[in-house]
């Protein structure tokens, strides 16, 4: 790895984070002509561009959740498959451990290579790549849950909270907010893999990412989707585990449920005042980010001696990173939307 300095060809734009010699993007948020794609959540992947480099699964995630058929070019790499994106820029992909088909953006121009990490996760999850360290010279990471409050504890102890919940609640219906993309299916594989054996009911909004995860290779077990079930029935969700999207857990869609006890999956869960605002009854701290121990040793393992600062809790990481004689500096993101945990 070289020296040529990665300001001269990486720069913040309004679009999002640019690649100069590359003409392309990293997450824009703005349609744009060339855009690399690091995972299927909302707040980084959009349609509209001209053209989209992502992983596999990233981009088969796009075409169910944006239907970017006909509009854009796409490449679709596999991890570690290098692709020269044109004057001299090399784009590969590591896995990020955030979400199925979650990378890392690695370019390399002028013997200098600089990894965008987008979200990742350093937490086990059966359901995507584990987190792969990229040794570089500039590493970009995120903050979002950059203050040493934040330590997520292991997945397995919040399910046994969740399971141990229903054994001493057996007539109360469980209902559980998740993120559509990656948070439910990771809850889902969690329970199973701690004994639960029940078929899961899940609101619509949730079928088509499942499919699609089931699609390369993952198996929840059974699950049912709650609007096939006749809404005379109520006692069939008794004792049973409900899952849907955060905002329906108080909604009017709730109210199907005799005696429901609304609970949310979330690394936001950690703050009581979060969770009040939820209006949960049972927080869940689970997590898809690196927390504050996993984001220093993040940054520390890349060797990297220089480290932006995408969004979420930038200062505190910019001063912890600085202290520990890490060259850190926060890019000043738009366009991240940190609900999307």
């Amino acid at each position: 790895m070289g020296n040529a300095s990665a300001e001269q060809w990486m720069q913040v734009r309004e679009a999002g984070l640019y690649c100069a010699p590359a003409n392309a993007y990293i997450d824009p948020h703005d349609a744009v002509e060339r855009a690399i794609i690091t995972h299927g959540h909302a707040d980084h992947a959009r349609s509209g561009h001209g053209e989209i480099f992502a992983t596999v699964e990233t981009t088969a995630i796009m075409h169910t959740r944006y239907y970017i058929e006909g509009e854009t070019q796409e490449t679709a790499l596999t991890y570690g498959q290098k692709h020269d994106l044109g004057n001299g820029v090399t784009l590969w992909f590591a896995s990020a451990g955030h979400i199925l088909g979650s990378a890392q953006a690695v370019l390399e121009y002028n013997g200098t290579r600089v990894v965008a990490a987008g979200d990742y996760k350093r937490h086990p999850d059966p359901t995507c790549a584990p987190f792969e360290v990229v040794p570089c010279d500039v590493f970009i990471t995120e903050a979002t849950f950059a203050l040493p409050v934040f330590q997520h504890p292991p997945l397995e102890v919040e399910v046994e909270k969740l399971m141990r919940s229903m054994r001493a609640l057996p007539h109360r219906t469980h209902i559980v907010g998740v993120y559509a993309l990656g948070k439910c299916q990771r809850v889902m594989k969690a329970l199973r893999q701690a004994g639960y054996e029940e078929p899961f009911y899940l609101h619509g909004a949730l079928k088509r990412l499942t499919e699609l995860y089931e699609s390369y290779g993952q198996d929840f077990g059974e699950w049912i989707l709650v609007s096939d079930i006749p809404r005379a029935d109520k006692h069939v969700f008794q004792g049973k585990i409900v899952l849907c999207p955060p905002a329906q857990i108080n909604d009017r869609w709730s109210r199907r449920f005799a005696d429901p006890l609304p609970t949310v999956a979330s690394g936001w869960m950690q703050i009581r005042a979060r969770a009040r605002q939820k209006r949960a009854e049972m927080a869940l701290v689970v997590s898809d980010h690196a927390d504050w121990g996993d984001l220093i040793r993040t940054c520390e393992e890349t060797k990297a001696p220089d480290v932006w600062i995408t969004h979420g809790r930038v200062e505190a990481l910019e001063y912890e990173l600085k202290k520990r004689g890490i060259r850190a500096k926060a890019l000043n993101l738009i366009g991240r939307d940190e609900s999307v945990e």
